[in-house]
């Protein structure tokens, strides 16, 4: 996976068909094949916009591009939405401009604008500072932090410093041993991180490494996108 300009969004291509395990992601997922369908469940499209949290496994008959987009940069919902032929190729074509954000936040809606707090601890949290530092550093107790991420973006905090330890991970994987992306990430183990990575992107480490597009990669998202005003600057 890669990081795309504007913030919030990482990309995961892959040059040919593939088929995952049932699996629940914390952030939004956009999946774009270069042909035939997407397959989510029992849902087919010519694109797809899968929700957060939502349980399902996935499908495509051909090269795709997967976008996974912070959970607070669209308008909430909870079902899965068909992408048209149209809307695909406009997205396709905004990621080769750098518009890709911004023409995903017109396609669903804009997510609500996040509290100063919570948009820093957020940024903290993909750097995968521990909690206890990131609640000290916006001056919140651990508890009222974790509280008020769950409350403003309906995911729990321990949850996104999964997703972002799975991301570094990932990046990684081109580079050296599954054994050694999961140490530098944060992980216990290689086992540790391949339950992570079955369980958020019902995948495998190794058939992530293996079967990307070798341009891409996992990074990390910019710090800003729609919806969240800098640390500091008043409301």
């Amino acid at each position: 996976m890669r990081s795309v300009p504007g913030g919030g969004m990482t990309v995961f291509e892959e040059n040919g068909p593939a088929s995952v395990a049932r699996h629940v992601h914390p952030v939004w997922k956009i999946v774009l094949p270069e042909r035939g369908p997407a397959v989510a469940g029992r849902i087919s499209g010519a694109g797809l916009l899968v929700p957060p949290q939502l349980a399902h496994t996935a499908a495509v008959t051909s090269a795709y591009t997967a976008l996974f987009v912070d959970p607070w940069l669209l308008r909430p919902r909870q079902e899965v939405t068909v992408l048209d032929e149209r809307a695909v190729r406009r997205m396709r074509a905004a990621l080769g401009s750098g518009a890709a954000l911004t023409e995903l936040v017109t396609l669903a809606g804009p997510g609500p604008l996040l509290d100063p707090r919570v948009a820093h601890a957020l940024d903290l949290a993909a750097d995968l500072l521990p909690i206890d530092a990131i609640a000290a550093e916006v001056g919140l107790s651990p508890p009222r932090l974790r509280a008020l991420v769950r409350a403003s973006v309906g995911i729990p905090l321990v949850r996104l410093r999964q997703w972002a330890r799975l991301r570094a991970a990932v990046t990684l994987l081109g580079l050296s041993s599954v054994a050694s992306a999961a140490a530098t990430a944060g992980f216990a183990d290689q086992a540790h991180l391949a339950r992570t990575s079955r369980a958020l992107l019902g995948r495998t480490p190794v058939s992530l490494a293996h079967r990307a597009t070798p341009a891409t990669g996992l990074g990390r998202p910019a710090a800003r996108g729609p919806g969240r005003r800098p640390y500091g600057e008043p409301a």
